[in-house]
């Protein structure tokens, strides 16, 4: 029976263990996981990657292998972790909403903001251009290398970065007792400010701020509050606000809505939506009634937010900044690697860190480079001093016994060093022609050219400072991106109380211009036609309220329910004439042109007149449920021309294309129901069609403006002359008659392209909105016209 070994123990201090076990895990976490280095910004994860990839020859120019390829090369020759954490590193390094410069190009479903990307077997990767300038020079003796984890292979301890990358890409990390949140940047403002440090080393902070004046996000959005930038700038650590790029839009006919098309930094668009969701639930957010999100790869971000009826978007915009992801602060704490040691970095310390570094990379290049080339140079003068007695070269070669004897007697007749007389030996007799030493002659003077300049280069600061900044004006070059995140030193706003967000109930007009334009004037009183306070022009006019609604009728006899709040409102001023610029088109709203408009509520009895000659008064009345309905059967080819309402002491006018105005009563048409087809207005001749309609008060202010156009050409194109006369002119004439003349054509006129009925004088505008004068009072009836001096677009 054996003897048991005796046991050994060892007392330890547990609290003396955990302190060392603990310092040595917080160490690894910092400086070999979570912290970038200030001079190239990578991680040590990154740099694998990125150098492996180099070394696997993947370059912009070759095709994507796949992820799993990588991973498993930078984890088994150089990162002793899992594959996950590789694999999410190059995820990361390829995302365009992640990295303002991306320095992988994926292949394949790399993830978006709501999304993870596949699995590493499913997609591709390769270098990115800009990881070029990252990688490039490491054959050049630029950086040291180190061993990895087991000894067996080599990699750099930095990157020769050509450009900041820290402060380009920014980054974040957690470590053990500390963290890292650096904003990106735009990679052409980083290097003018890393260029204008370079050549001014005394800079301060707001002078580097002159080049770079904020972060630019790389899925845009407006950074609020430029004050605590400058503060973050000059401290390493600070807070600013960053919101969404929202625009007001009309998403229908009858609804406004928000649009958002970009959002803060790495906040995606389902985050938002169900925020919005559970604040609406909440009773927190009122007005919305639909988030639906429209985002695809072609189109980019749109996320569209429906306004209810009768709410302020701007209000519900204040209350969405306030409760959802659409404004976000952004905690910088500007923590990186300097000298192995963990630093909060100001702006100046970012690019002097990166400055430095670059010189110094720039100066190891040089010298590598001055190295090659002198010991190109030597070999080439001893081939030069050969090559003028070549037959004594090749005799005592043939002498010789062996190698080693030829070289030294080489060395001897030639005083050749042994690198030269190694190097003769080795050469191939082809070289040794008379074309080979042009060659030859030519690269010894192309060799003493490069040594001088990189001697140069070596030879003062101020000349290594130069060809650093030539270095990082091409990275500009190659990097320049326009700016995507808006700078705005405005505060945030503040959401209104509750009564703010919904539109208040005020009188207003609602007009449709003369040009088919929809808006809403604000105000109770009427539009006076020609007085002091508007001039424009307009085809019919609604007296009705904010929240109320209209009904607008189109060529097609439908009327078509808007709610008020949803036009434009146009300003209204004592002052100044009523502009209706803003209007809407109803054509884009209804997609079909308009003819007049009426209030829903207190309906009168409306008259309508179409094209084919059928008159029609319309009882008021109107379905409750239904958004459009007839107001009016129409024949196939017919259309409405003209609407208004129609009092029993109205008269109904009708002007047709062949001259002809009948005046008839419009107690001779009795109101019908909104589904029958009218009745005869006026009769018309072969080819002829009425092309002005209207219900007015026969007064001595009732105005009828016919507009002549000459033959042969489009309508509206070549009006000619035009006549204004006093409605009273024209006698009144039964239903279905033909009516009388109202405007004499001349040579050359063919017919009326324009009409216009009103209680009224009558104003016409230009395309601008000018006013353009029109003929005086003609008391003819039949008279022919006044020549037209200038054109006019719109009349009313």
């Amino acid at each position: 029976m054996t003897d048991t070994p005796e046991e050994r123990i060892s007392e330890i201090d547990v609290s003396e263990e955990m302190r060392g076990s603990y310092l040595e895990y917080a160490y690894s976490v910092i400086y070999s996981r979570a912290l970038p280095d200030a001079r190239d910004g990578m991680k040590p994860v990154q740099r694998r990657i990125l150098f492996q990839m180099s070394q696997l020859g993947l370059r912009p120019d070759r095709g994507h292998v796949k992820s799993s390829r990588v991973v498993g090369e930078v984890m088994g020759k150089l990162h002793p972790h899992g594959d996950s954490a590789i694999y999410d590193a190059l995820v990361r390094l390829a995302q365009p909403f992640n990295q303002r410069v991306p320095l992988v190009d994926g292949h394949g479903n790399f993830g978006s903001l709501d999304d993870g990307p596949a699995a590493p077997r499913y997609t591709e990767a390769r270098l990115d251009r800009a990881a070029l300038l990252l990688t490039d020079q490491l054959d050049e003796d630029t950086v040291d290398f180190v061993p990895n984890y087991d000894n067996q292979f080599q990699q750099p301890d930095v990157l020769p970065a050509a450009f900041p990358a820290l402060l380009v890409n920014g980054a974040s990390g957690i470590a053990v007792g500390m963290a890292t949140t650096i904003a990106p940047h735009n990679p052409r403002e980083a290097l003018a400010g890393a260029l204008h440090l370079l050549a001014h080393p005394d800079a301060t902070v707001d002078d580097l701020m002159e080049y770079i004046p904020g972060p630019d996000f790389p899925g845009g959005g407006l950074i609020l509050d430029l004050d605590a930038v400058a503060e973050s700038y000059r401290t390493g650590r600070g807070t600013f606000k960053v919101r969404a790029k929202v625009v007001e839009e009309r998403i229908s006919a009858r609804k406004m809505g928000l649009v958002v098309t970009e959002l803060p930094y790495m906040v995606g668009p389902e985050r938002v939506i169900e925020k919005i969701k559970d604040a609406v639930n909440a009773g927190k957010l009122k007005g919305i009634s639909a988030v639906t999100n429209l985002t695809d790869r072609h189109h980019g971000l749109r996320l569209v937010i429906d306004i209810k009826a009768g709410f302020n978007p701007q209000a519900v915009l204040a209350g969405l900044y306030k409760l959802t992801p659409l404004e976000e602060t952004f905690a910088v704490n500007a923590v990186a690697l300097v000298n192995g040691q963990p630093r909060v970095l100001t702006l100046k310390d970012i690019l002097q860190v990166f400055v430095d570094h670059r010189l110094e990379v720039v100066r190891r290049r040089t010298r590598f480079r001055l190295d090659k080339r002198l010991a190109r140079q030597h070999l080439v003068d001893g081939l030069l001093l050969a090559l003028v007695d070549i037959d004594e070269v090749i005799q005592i070669i043939r002498a010789s016994d062996d190698a080693t004897v030829a070289q030294e007697r080489l060395m001897v007749a030639f005083d050749l060093s042994e690198i030269q007389a190694q190097y003769i030996l080795e050469l191939r007799l082809r070289r040794l022609t008379k074309l080979s030493r042009l060659e030859l002659e030519q690269e010894q003077r192309e060799l003493a050219d490069e040594i001088a300049a990189l001697r140069a280069i070596l030879a003062t600061e101020e000349n290594l400072r130069e060809a650093v900044a030539q270095d990082l004006r091409a990275a500009a070059e190659i990097l320049d991106s326009p700016r995507r995140t808006v700078l705005s030193g405005a505060e945030p706003a503040v959401l209104p109380p509750p009564t703010d967000l919904e539109i208040p109930d005020l009188p207003c007009q609602v007009v449709l211009s003369a040009a088919g334009g929809l808006a809403r004037v604000a105000g109770a009183a009427p539009l006076a036609p020609g007085g002091d306070l508007p001039s424009s022009v307009w085809r019919s006019v609604a007296a009705t309220s904010t929240r109320a609604q209209v009904a607008v009728v189109t060529t097609d006899g439908q009327a078509h329910r808007l709610d008020v709040v949803t036009l434009p409102e146009v300003a209204r001023t004592e002052d100044e004439p009523v502009s209706l610029a803003g209007a809407i088109p109803a054509r884009e709203l209804l997609g079909v042109e308009a003819v007049g408009v009426f209030a829903l509520t207190d309906t009168p009895v409306l008259a309508l007149g179409t094209a084919q000659g059928v008159v029609k008064r319309v009882r008021p009345e109107h379905p409750e449920s239904k958004d459009t309905w007839p107001v009016i059967s129409l024949d196939e080819g017919d259309q409405v021309i003209g609407l208004g309402p129609s009092a029993d002491s109205h008269d109904l006018v009708f002007v047709t294309a062949r001259a002809q105005l009948l005046r008839t009563g419009s107690t001779n048409v009795r109101p019908q129901g909104v589904s029958a087809g009218g009745m005869a207005g006026i009769k018309l001749a072969a080819g002829d069609r009425a092309i002005a309609f209207a219900s007015v008060e026969p007064t001595e202010e009732a105005t009828v403006l016919t507009v002549a156009q000459a033959a042969g050409t489009l309508a509206g194109t070549a009006y000619t002359s035009a006549k204004v006369t006093s409605l009273l002119q024209f006698p009144p004439k039964g239903r279905a008659t033909q009516g009388v003349r109202c405007q004499r054509l001349l040579r050359g006129e063919d017919s009326l392209g324009l009409a216009w009925i009103g209680d009224h004088l009558p104003h016409a505008e230009n395309a601008s909105g000018k006013p353009v004068p029109l003929p005086e009072l003609d008391e003819r009836r039949d008279g022919s016209g006044t020549a037209l001096k200038r054109a006019f677009d719109a009349v009313g």
